[in-house]
């Protein structure tokens, strides 16, 4: 009977221990987030509930347009916040997938180029640099933009990058 009891008390302070600790990790994840959350300017969140969001690149130089390739950002199963999948990267379509808290800093285009290991700025695109034959030039939605890497893209957004 004593051997009884003493395994009930052993599994009741376990549970015990366990709730305890499930309780603690959650008020340190909880208060971590809102943290991270309180220490970004209100003015540089785009989302609080993550995005999916479809921008269009295309790259055209010296007239020719570019491949973007296919499942850019994919590896298995697990894949990057910004990526590319088969079937529609041939139309330049960039899937823009964030969990969570979403900052402007995270939705430029420059970290696509950087997934891709590719150079973009106001001063080169892929391989071609500016200099008397060319120069990099950028629209979206039909407007010239100055923001070259630094563009906040937008779910629907239509970017067109030329080097001519």
């Amino acid at each position: 009977m004593l051997d009884k009891i003493g395994t009930e008390t052993k599994v009741i302070g376990a549970i015990v221990v366990f709730t305890a600790v499930v309780l603690v990790g959650g008020v340190f994840l909880l208060t971590r987030q809102q943290s991270k959350e309180s220490s970004i300017p209100e003015e540089q969140i785009v989302a609080r509930g993550g995005i999916h969001w479809h921008p269009r690149l295309e790259i055209q130089i010296n007239g020719v347009k570019q491949e973007i390739p296919e499942n850019l950002g994919m590896s298995g199963q697990i894949h990057q916040e910004l990526h590319t999948h088969v079937g529609d990267a041939k139309d330049g379509v960039i899937h823009m997938e964030m969990k969570g808290l979403v900052t402007k800093d995270e939705t430029r285009i420059a970290n696509f180029f950087k997934i891709w290991g590719e150079v973009f700025s106001q001063n080169q695109i892929l391989d071609s640099v500016n200099n008397d034959e060319g120069k990099v030039s950028m629209t979206v939605n039909g407007i010239e933009s100055e923001l070259f890497e630094s563009y906040e893209m937008r779910d629907g957004d239509e970017i067109l990058i030329k080097y001519e």
